[in-house]
């Protein structure tokens, strides 16, 4: 406990009664009880049916590893003024030869402590439902010392390793949500999961299958909404019985929020949680994009505020300090289940990362582990193990291991070189932010011209006469103050063709249809995430057709002031079609398209 921490902390609630049946009811695997003796110096193995790792094809694991600081990081504070759209163009560019070293995971490291023990002949066996060891612990003291310093419960947080996020959130709807079938089980019985009106579809359709109740809760540009119309008060206060159980889980992303991008303040973030503690629900934090937090697009005072140092415990890195904590800083009941991801900080491919929760949980999610996954693949762990942790002492010593860590030295990154890389990391999604937001917002308010017949085509460079612009910007977004993505939203009560869709036999939806297949031919050529996809329910989906979500992740560095431009340049002559059928030939020829898979060739700004 901090010295500055008056009083001693309680322990996290007794949170059994909101379990799964099928949780409650799950035993320690016999199997892996032996596990605890394999560690035994000199024991005799007899007991379990491993493989001899003598007998595994692969020799060692090699590769060439970015170092911690290939990257350039951005300040941890607002710039004033702001970086010039010049300066954003001028630093994403490449170097022209970004630094590396050579990274191995030996077969063999003789090393005996196995929170220490990087190798084939470990990583490649079978093991614990924990994670890797080594991994595991490296993970486990970052988590305590320096991502949560200040989680209110006694004894602090435990973690267990998964196969990304996306498992993650299967196992703890297992943990909490009981499957309900329609016909089978009495509507009164339906559980009910909360979200954000726009939320990651990965995870609701993913709990949609078990006959969970999906509940959309209102959000603005931080995230969800504590009060107001349809805010999760409301939502609770005004729940009908007759619809299920009053829900007992929230699903969230409060960091760049997917795919609205909001970041949800300490104050807002303290609302819901007392909310939840209130009305007894569990809350999933789903935090991919934590270190992807950009002072950039705030000023000091629209920043979303963070904990006093003076009361708190720092983290001991001032990038980590700079950061809006998670739900956990505020859990002083312990219901909070985070999952953190290596997908975008090292590789989605990777498939690894792992679940925060108070202690009596994570043992519940290891009994659900050990008869599902087992653990997350042993050549990933051992690779992210020898990156993260590396030997036990860098190969110059007298007496050298035959691993090789990720860092300069041959060790591995430690702490300090994966906040360095965090930073780095964050630096580059920055800049790249901060491309293509402003040439958005260059592009918000088309240009006319007296000297034109028509706004079918773009302004030409000598249309040097009448010129104005349209008073209302044809799209609007906020800034990103974290996150991969932009969330635009078009103005379409602004298009020529508003007035007479109805005549036309045509809907806003349609309209809005037609401008995305518009931005997948030629010239502009670029592929973006309509809206509705990302409606949770019915209800929201019907006025989603007004927004897109744009990623400035995906794409190479070079090519997203490009791609920018062609978006924009869509929106504009799209606003220049009179003619309700080019409207109505550009749905047919996307029927076409679609009917014949047809490969169009656009650029891609991620689906995830």
């Amino acid at each position: 406990m901090s010295s500055s921490q008056s009083q001693p902390l309680s322990p996290p609630k007794d949170l059994w009664h909101l379990l799964s049946k099928e949780t409650q009811n799950r035993q320690a695997s016999n199997i892996k009880q032996f596990y605890k003796y394999f560690s035994i110096p000199g024991i005799g193995q007899l007991a379990g049916g491993l493989p001899s790792p003598n007998y595994f094809p692969f020799d060692d694991l090699i590769s060439d590893a970015a170092v911690p600081d290939r990257f350039t990081p951005t300040p941890n504070k607002p710039v004033d003024p702001p970086t010039s759209l010049s300066d954003h163009l001028n630093s994403i560019k490449l170097s022209p030869d970004p630094a590396s070293s050579r990274l191995l995971v030996p077969h063999e490291s003789g090393d005996p402590d196995r929170t220490r023990k990087v190798d084939l002949a470990t990583a490649l066996q079978y093991g614990t439902a924990e994670g890797y060891p080594p991994l595991r612990q490296w993970l486990l003291r970052f988590v305590q010392e320096h991502m949560h310093p200040n989680i209110p419960y006694a004894g602090g947080p435990n973690i267990v390793l998964t196969c990304g996020s996306t498992d993650g959130f299967s196992k703890c709807m297992q943990l909490i949500n009981n499957t309900w079938i329609e016909g089978r089980d009495a509507p009164t019985e339906r559980e009910g999961l909360l979200c954000e009106e726009y939320a990651y579809m990965g995870a609701i359709q993913m709990a949609r299958p078990r006959g969970v109740n999906i509940l959309a809760v209102a959000i603005d540009d931080e995230g969800m909404l504590a009060d107001g119309p349809g805010g999760l008060r409301d939502v609770l206060q005004h729940w009908d019985p007759s619809r299920g159980k009053r829900p007992h889980m929230l699903y969230t992303v409060t960091i760049g929020q997917n795919p609205t991008s909001g970041v949800l303040s300490l104050p807002r973030r303290q609302q819901i949680y007392d909310l939840c503690c209130e009305y007894d629900i569990m809350i999933i934090e789903d935090d991919p994009y934590w270190f992807l937090q950009y002072p950039s697009a705030s000023s000091s005072s629209s920043s979303p505020s963070r904990p006093s140092q003076k009361s708190t415990p720092t983290t001991g890195y001032a990038f980590l300090d700079s950061l809006v904590p998670s739900y956990l800083s505020v859990d002083t009941h312990g219901r909070v289940l985070r999952l953190d991801t290596f997908s975008k900080t090292i590789a989605p491919g990777c498939r690894l990362g792992w679940i925060t929760a108070q202690p009596a949980l994570i043992e519940r999610l290891l009994r659900i582990t050990e008869s599902t996954t087992q653990q997350p693949s042993g050549f990933v762990q051992s690779m992210v193990a020898e990156l993260l942790v590396g030997p036990p002492g860098a190969p110059s010593t007298s007496q050298p291991t035959p691993g090789v860590g990720g860092g300069k030295s041959g060790t591995g990154f430690g702490f300090d070189g994966w906040v360095r890389w965090l930073e780095g990391l964050r630096g580059e999604y920055e800049r790249r932010m901060n491309v293509m937001s402003d040439i958005l917002t260059c592009g918000q308010t088309r240009i006319k011209s007296g000297r034109r017949p028509s706004l079918t085509l773009p302004v030409e460079d000598d249309a040097w006469t009448v010129v104005e612009t349209d008073s209302k910007p044809l799209y609007t977004f906020q800034k990103p103050m974290g996150g991969m993505f932009l969330w635009v939203g078009l103005n379409f009560e602004t298009h020529p063709l508003w007035s007479s869709l109805q005549k036309e036999n045509l809907t806003p939806a349609q309209l809005s249809r037609a401008l995305w297949i518009l931005w997948t031919r030629k010239p502009m050529l670029v592929l973006v995430s309509p809206g509705e996809i990302f409606a949770p329910t019915e209800e929201v989906k019907r006025d989603a057709w007004r927004y897109f979500r744009l990623c400035f992740a995906a794409a190479d560095r070079e090519e997203i002031q490009g791609l920018s431009e062609r978006w924009v340049r869509g929106v504009h002559r799209f606003w220049g079609i009179r003619d309700a059928a080019v409207v109505k030939e550009l749905l047919a020829s996307d029927e076409q398209v679609v009917a014949e898979g047809g490969d169009v060739g656009v650029g891609l700004w991620g689906f995830c």
